[in-house]
């Protein structure tokens, strides 16, 4: 199995909602996505003959990920008063409802499924939600 790993990320705030701890306030990562891809065989044929694929490719792709919530506030679908919302959006933050619990391990199921979505051979995705805490997403076969 040939693997190629890269990364990218973004800054976000974010809250976990019906929490009973310090996450259910607001507050703010630097969170580092990282995506290992990988393929038995390498392609055999064309510009990208001998790769798994293109390094500059899968780090555009990534890159996207990672600026598409970057510099936001990501909160779990139907967890805010919607007049909280409202007020939010009158002070021009940008936000981002997901539907599902923002966690390290939502995360790096979510990035998995965008990517593979687009055709990227994703083997594992992992998503650091600080330098020391990270979770990983990959199926296993």
């Amino acid at each position: 199995m040939y693997i190629l790993k890269t990364s990218a990320s973004f800054d976000s705030a974010h809250f976990l909602a019906d929490y009973n701890g310090k996450c259910a306030n607001l507050h703010g990562h630097h969170w580092v996505i990282e995506i290992e891809v990988g393929r038995e065989l390498l392609q055999y044929e064309g510009e990208k003959r001998g790769m798994v694929i293109d390094f500059g490719d899968l780090k555009k792709e990534v890159r996207s990920v990672a600026d598409s919530f970057d510099h936001a506030f990501i909160y779990e679908e139907n967890s805010l008063r919607p007049e909280t919302v409202k007020a939010l959006d009158n002070e021009g933050f940008r936000q981002i409802p997901v539907p599902f619990r923002p966690t390290a391990e939502n995360f790096a199921k979510h990035f998995y499924d965008i990517l593979r979505d687009k055709g990227i051979p994703v083997l594992r995705s992992t998503v650091y939600e600080t330098p020391d805490n990270c979770a990983s997403y990959e199926v296993q076969k």
